[in-house]
């Protein structure tokens, strides 16, 4: 199901992307491998490492699959995992509840949506790809009328846990759920046994959920799978920042340009 079409600027040209829903197992067998290469390749994950050369699990099955492709190239160059109320249902259970205690959202099941696997190929990292998923991803929640928006964002360990313990700590002053909506991990990252850094860098995708609003629900999980702490994140649409979202396609672009200036000043 096609959501919308539209052109973008990715790699320094103007290439045509189109903005889509997976509706074959081509397709998704195509979003697989893309986040095969980003998550296990670019990210050196040896232990995850196999023959098919997919990034593939039992929710995939349930999921609708967000993907960006090039019609230049006609490859897959962005996606976005999303997992709907009735996906759930079926499925038995939200990805995320594999790391987080979810119980205390149990009465927002049926309007949330889980959104995950997010992953953009390294040649197309400029911006329009990522927009034209988070526009993709608000659509989708309309049709699918969901009141809230999930999701893990992940950070990662590489300095040994000081910048997710940073972001932790600048998160609990200024980010954070209200006790009802608060969640705790079932392998919850030690915190305390890390040096928090002074300047936390805040990876680009929750920066995203942050600016549109999103709290964070508590410590995060640790993933010694991915060598990551992830930080649970709840966005109610009534609480989206307006002018962001009417704002964001707009917003980004000019700081993408401004910042691409200065690099070459």
């Amino acid at each position: 199901m096609r959501l919308l079409t539209k052109e973008a600027d990715a790699n320094s040209s103007a290439s045509r992307l189109t903005l889509s829903l997976a509706t074959t197992t081509q397709e998704v067998r195509e979003v697989q491998r893309l986040r095969y290469r980003v998550f296990i390749e670019t990210m050196n994950l040896s232990a995850l490492v196999n023959a098919e050369g997919l990034d593939q699990d039992e929710f995939d099955d349930y999921c609708d699959h967000l993907i960006v492709r090039d019609t230049k190239t006609l490859e897959v160059v962005g996606t976005y995992r999303v997992m709907s109320p009735h996906g759930a249902r079926r499925m038995g259970k939200f990805y995320s509840e594999q790391e987080f205690d979810l119980s205390r959202l149990q009465n927002l099941r049926g309007s949330i949506a889980e959104a995950g696997r997010a992953c953009i190929h390294p040649d197309y990292r400029s911006g329009g790809v990522i927009m034209m998923l988070w526009a993709g991803l608000a659509e989708y929640m309309r049709k699918e009328r969901c009141e809230y928006l999930m999701g893990c964002a992940s950070v990662s360990l590489a300095d040994g846990g000081h910048n997710a313990a940073a972001l932790y700590h600048a998160f609990a002053e200024t980010n954070m759920a209200p006790p009802d909506y608060r969640v705790a991990p079932h392998l919850p990252f030690p915190i305390a046994e890390r040096e928090a850094g002074h300047s936390p860098q805040v990876p680009p995708l929750l920066k995203g959920y942050l600016r549109s609003g999103a709290w964070v629900c508590g410590e995060p999980a640790w993933d010694p799978d991915f060598h990551s702490a992830d930080f649970f994140l709840l966005l109610p649409l009534a609480k989206l920042d307006k002018r962001y979202a009417r704002h964001y396609l707009k917003e980004e672009a000019k700081e993408e340009k401004e910042q691409k200036e200065m690099a070459e000043a």
